[in-house]
């Protein structure tokens, strides 16, 4: 071997433990950072010129564990925005010993009955249940109001979430052209394969995603319900949002808007093309569980009031006239049974702001004059009409007969087996993004084997550098014989 070639080999190989040097402190800094990949230096005899050469930097990624972890991820966005709704539709209607809830704003308003029952001549008593029915009736609404304001909330973050998917895909299709060009040309792509990596999980996290390779290192997006999101050009989402959504508003009428791609229609439904993310999970809110639980209320609010609407229960009142209880002030009209909730109020006739007297609740709605202080007949059929047992007119209470209490507690019993059925659902993704996370970083940056390789690099490095010293006495020795 002349002196040359053995220069030139130890010089290689100190550019190749430099190189592995730079790569693995890369893998340590980077042990933490999401979509990172781990790198190894590729490197290979220099052929009959000797000396080792730098082939390229490997990153290292499973697919198959990348893509459950994506699933993962996704399951539990979603099970987490379902699990939201359904803490706040509870804390609308209350817990049951709260002071508040729907369940004791009923005792509530039997309990002031049966107290003025007793003393029909006690103005004081009669105020007393007018309250207790105005409480009850603003309750319903109050909840309502809520259920509107969370379909409200899940259009506008639907519209947020289209519009970040869109800029995500076209960010995809940038990295898609840049990492091609850095591919045919054999530049190190690994930092945009990286970038494109994070951009994925972002998508995935609203639409669960399955991944095709293409030529050159490129990738294909599909959803799991075989929309295609990007493939070569990205695909373009569309959606109007709704500045506030109403009970009678639905996906069905034409009053909400669907979601579209390049113009055509998606289907949103829950196990539709979109489903198992956070935007399916909001489209699943605004459209399937916000109107249940709408329907729910609804059906309560209808209940109450046709009980004190019932023909012959209040002489006083004209057929068709509105009761205790009424839609937005007028009688009820079946037909126009959606949103009842939010609109139903106390008959004007009781409340002084309209000018009412609570003497009406004991000598009928519709009397001119107070009537006997002592009788109690019209409060007493009011009590009755309270705890007599009815179907459900509507809703998804089933075929029973139910009190107003009866019904109250029902809807609340729906609504906490619902929350916990979508909390057992949140704790299962929950372990499952925890432990594809935990494999999945396993197999990335492992640091104690970046150290230990650090470790050779510096052996190897010190030899190469040993040569050259070597190489360069025995220079100087030859130069001064």
């Amino acid at each position: 071997m002349t002196i040359s070639s053995a220069f030139h080999n130890a010089a290689s190989g100190l550019a190749a433990a430099s190189r592995t040097a730079r790569v693995v402190s890369d893998n340590l800094a980077n042990a933490l950072t999401p979509g990172y990949g781990r790198r190894s230096v590729s490197l290979a005899a220099n052929g009959l010129s000797g000396g080792v050469r730098v082939v390229g930097v490997e990153r290292h990624v499973d697919p198959a564990v990348v893509a459950d972890r994506r699933r993962a991820d996704a399951g539990f966005g979603h099970a987490s925005t379902i699990a939201t709704f359904h803490d706040r539709f509870q804390a609308l209607l209350g817990m049951p010993d709260a002071p508040d809830s729907l369940t004791q704003r009923i005792a509530g308003f039997e309990s002031a009955l049966i107290a003025a029952e007793s003393r029909p001549d006690s103005t004081l008593r009669l105020d007393g249940a007018v309250t207790a029915a105005a409480d009850l009736a603003g309750s319903l609404a109050r909840a309502s109001e809520g259920i509107a304001g969370i379909r409200s909330d899940a259009d506008r973050k639907i519209a947020e979430q289209v519009t970040g998917l869109n800029a995500d895909l076209e960010h995809v299709q940038m990295l898609n052209r840049r990492i091609a060009s850095a591919t045919a040309s054999g530049q190190d792509a690994n930092a945009l394969l990286d970038e494109r990596q994070r951009a994925v999980d972002d998508i995935n996290t609203l639409i669960p995603v399955r991944i095709a390779e293409r030529p050159n290192g490129q990738i294909a997006l599909y959803t799991e319900g075989g929309a295609v999101l990007l493939d070569g050009a990205a695909a373009s989402f569309g959606f109007d949002p709704t500045r506030h959504v109403t009970a009678e508003m639905t996906l069905e009428n034409g009053a909400l808007s669907g979601l579209t791609v390049n113009g055509k229609p998606l289907d949103t439904s829950s196990g539709g093309q979109i489903s198992g993310g956070t935007l399916g999970a909001l489209f699943d809110i605004r459209d399937r569980l916000g109107p249940e639980a709408q329907s729910d209320l609804d059906a309560f609010a209808r209940d109450l009031i046709e009980r004190f609407q019932s023909p012959g229960l209040d002489p006083t009142l004209a057929p068709g006239a509105a009761g205790l209880f009424t839609d937005g002030g007028a009688a009820f009209d079946p037909a126009n049974s959606p949103g009842i909730a939010a609109r139903l109020q106390l008959n004007p006739a009781l409340t002084p702001e309209t000018g009412g007297n609570s003497w009406r609740l004991r000598a009928g709605l519709g009397a001119a004059t107070p009537g006997e202080p002592g009788d109690s007949t019209l409060l007493q059929a009011f009590s009755a009409a309270l705890t007599e047992r009815r179907p459900a007119a509507t809703g998804n209470f089933g075929t029973g007969q139910f009190t107003a209490a009866d019904l109250g507690n029902a809807l609340l019993s729906f609504s906490t087996q619902r929350g916990s059925r979508a909390d057992q659902a949140l704790g299962f993704a929950a372990a499952m993004q925890s432990e594809f996370t935990r494999i999945e970083r396993e197999q990335g940056v492992d640091s104690d084997a970046e150290l230990q390789t650090l470790m050779l690099v510096e052996q190897a490095f010190g030899a190469n550098a040993r040569v050259i010293q070597a190489l360069d006495d025995m220079m100087a020795t030859l130069l001064r014989l």
